[in-house]
């Protein structure tokens, strides 16, 4: 799925009114927050078929921050969306927060994806016409759920931008952008974070600081991150990195350094 669609389908989610929670109809997962199980997606049929993930089976703990890496074409942006709910699987199962995503209707899936996942985007896909506070707050608001303001002051305090909370995106940095994008995915406590090339549009040093924000959410709060990069140096920020090729996971790396990311990837491409 193009990043622009799957962007646009949340921007337009945000614009809804509050439905009922879906029901949590899988078992709970003992220190997983997600798990894909023998997943398949298929695009196209016959000269056209392509086969995006095949059989993937990986699971993403509680209180860690995992990297999707992988060459062009691999899979790896696929995984990410089928994992949030913005794309469906051909064949497999999907559990994210104790429930099981592949049955879930189109409304389930915009409530899921709006009170227990924070997505954080290479372009920000922030409302140009609010303010930053708005933008943090907007979600919250729209599900007629309130803002804990102890936790949107720490928030806001830890990603350094209560100076900001009054300007308006075109006001903004991008590296302050994509912080106020940061506080949004955070700002509901959600059970997972999932970040598209989180520092694709940013300079190195900014790109470093919204890494090292992300790194003490899980640190310090216990938060979930999952991310997808194709930068060696980003994904070792991560406790783990996954390695995908021709829609399969091949490996992956605990604790990494960039170096050993970097000849993984090497390994990969050739």
């Amino acid at each position: 799925m193009a990043e622009a669609t799957t962007q646009s389908q949340l921007t337009e989610e945000m614009e809804e009114l509050s439905v009922s929670s879906p029901d949590s109809g899988a078992s709970v997962l003992a220190e997983a927050v997600a798990r894909v199980e023998g997943v398949t997606k298929v695009y196209g049929a016959g000269a056209t078929k392509v086969t995006a993930l095949d059989d993937v089976t990986v699971e993403f703990q509680r209180g860690q921050m995992t990297a999707i890496m992988g060459p062009s074409g691999s899979g790896k942006s696929t995984l990410l969306h089928c994992l949030a709910g913005l794309d469906t699987v051909t064949s497999g199962r999907i559990v994210v927060a104790d429930a099981d995503i592949s049955t879930m209707s189109d409304k389930e899936l915009t409530v899921l994806r709006r009170d227990r996942i924070g997505f954080v985007f290479q372009s920000f896909n922030l409302i140009p016409t609010l303010t930053a506070e708005r933008n943090i707050t907007l979600q919250r608001r729209l599900g007629r759920h309130g803002v804990d303001s102890d936790w949107f002051d720490k928030v806001v305090d830890i990603l350094e931008i209560r100076e900001r909370l009054d300007h308006r995106p075109s006001e903004l940095s991008g590296g302050q952008q994509q912080r106020v994008a940061v506080a949004r995915a955070l700002i509901s406590k959600p059970e997972m974070i999932i970040a598209d090339e989180p520092t694709g549009n940013l300079d190195q040093a900014s790109g470093r600081e919204v890494l090292s924000f992300l790194r003490r959410a899980v640190n310090e709060y216990g938060q979930t991150v999952v991310i997808v990069t194709h930068d060696a140096a980003a994904a070792s920020y991560a406790d783990r990195v996954i390695f995908l090729a021709d829609g399969q996971v091949v490996g992956e790396l605990q604790h990494p350094t960039t170096a050993q990311i970097f000849e993984r990837l090497q390994e990969l491409e050739k």
